[in-house]
């Protein structure tokens, strides 16, 4: 399987239900108390995630091998905003420097570019 689809379903099923979600939940609805346990469980799966992220960028400057690629933009869109799901990023300095390495691709755009 080639590794992009790796990635893909990485984000889809370990990344984005517990970062994206996080962040809707903190963002959009306000962090409401009966929502504070499905918070707290997210945040083990959303650490876990950017656990494996780290790890990976150790050894690799980007989700594809060394190459720019579909798997960066899909992981860097909840990742950059993952503060406003609660998450620090701080312990991170691996994933930190990806994010800066994406941010320079000349057509990045960033989650609230085009909000209204």
């Amino acid at each position: 399987m080639p590794k992009f689809y790796n990635g893909s379903f990485f984000e889809q099923y370990s990344h984005e239900p517990f970062i994206a979600t996080s962040r809707y939940i903190i963002r959009y609805l306000g962090s409401p108390p009966d929502r504070q346990a499905d918070l707290d469980n997210r945040r083990i799966g959303g650490y876990a995630a950017l656990d494996v992220m780290e790890s990976h960028l150790r050894k690799n400057q980007f989700f594809v091998g060394n190459a720019y690629s579909i798997a960066d933009i899909s992981l860097y869109a909840y990742t950059h905003v993952a503060s406003e799901g609660g998450f620090s990023l701080k312990p991170y300095a691996n994933i930190c420097n990806w994010l800066h390495n994406v941010a320079q691709h000349p057509k990045h755009v960033t989650m609230d570019q085009f909000a209204r």
